[in-house]
């Protein structure tokens, strides 16, 4: 059985809530799944302060205690997540960007591998596409397999033939999420995914050390000296490139790669001089 939390960046009842219930009636269906929705209002989630602690040394020091880590929990607990908003002044509504303006360190710690995600957005008139498109880079980001999300237009009232086009995009939006939801949960990288991760790490190999958090996630989960996020067989073709990424971004930054992680006696060094 697959556990798939749906988050509501809408406080009203009214076409997203809809959509949602649409959405996972679909994925009910397939009697493989159990499904939880939260709406997004009900949580206490501050605004974030930009005060870096999260990135500089870790989440956990972030001074705003409030249900963040709760809301984290359930997404880990989760094989499916889906991020739900409507359109407000062309863009995500504020309860959905309030959310993942606190996930930003999640950015450069990744940590949903294997776990599948897509997104659903109701809008008035126009913006529903920037929204998608946006959304589904958040997901890859995060390091979810990502369904390409949906959006529709939701007049008021709705006529039924508006009806039968939400109610179309959502069967196959549903089909294609359980789809990958039941799919191998480690698939072999797309070569953006392969620069978005080789780039940063060797930036962090290059000029990063003990002192960072990022240098330490990244030593800890061994990823600065594996081909990617996880365990996965790269072809001849994307080893090549992978390469390639590692020789780019080392050239940005002035610096010789490295093969090995720096000793203690060249950090030391490094900090003196």
């Amino acid at each position: 059985m697959k556990k798939i939390t749906v988050f509501l960046g809408a406080a009203t009842k009214m076409h997203t809530h809809a959509a949602v219930g649409r959405f996972l009636d679909e994925l009910r269906s397939w009697n493989d799944v159990e499904c939880e929705s939260l709406v997004l209002s009900n949580f206490r989630l501050g605004t974030c302060r930009g005060c870096q602690l999260c990135f500089a040394r870790g989440e956990e020091h972030c001074p705003m205690k409030d249900d963040r880590d709760l809301l984290i929990g359930k997404m880990m607990a989760s094989d499916g997540v889906v991020f739900a908003t409507p359109n407000y002044s062309f863009q995500l509504s504020a309860l959905m960007k309030l959310f993942l303006d606190r996930l930003g360190f999640m950015f450069h710690r990744p940590r949903f591998f294997g776990k599948t995600f897509t997104s659903i957005t109701s809008q008035g008139i126009y913006g529903g596409k920037k929204i998608e498109r946006y959304l589904n880079f958040v997901g890859m980001g995060l390091g979810f397999n990502t369904v390409k999300g949906a959006y529709f237009t939701a007049f008021e009232p709705m006529a039924e033939s508006e009806q039968r086009v939400v109610d179309e995009t959502l069967a196959q939006q549903s089909l294609e999420f359980h789809k990958t939801l039941m799919k191998p949960s480690f698939p072999a990288p797309s070569l953006f995914m392969l620069m978005a991760f080789r780039m940063p790490r060797t930036s962090m190999k290059l000029e990063l050390d003990e002192r960072s958090f990022d240098y330490r996630y990244y030593r800890d989960k061994g990823w600065l000296e594996s081909e990617y996020f996880y365990p996965v067989r790269l072809g001849p073709v994307k080893k090549l490139m992978g390469k390639v990424f590692d020789s780019i971004q080392a050239k940005r930054t002035g610096k010789i790669l490295r093969t090995k992680p720096r000793s203690d006696s060249e950090m030391k060094m490094e900090v003196q001089s």
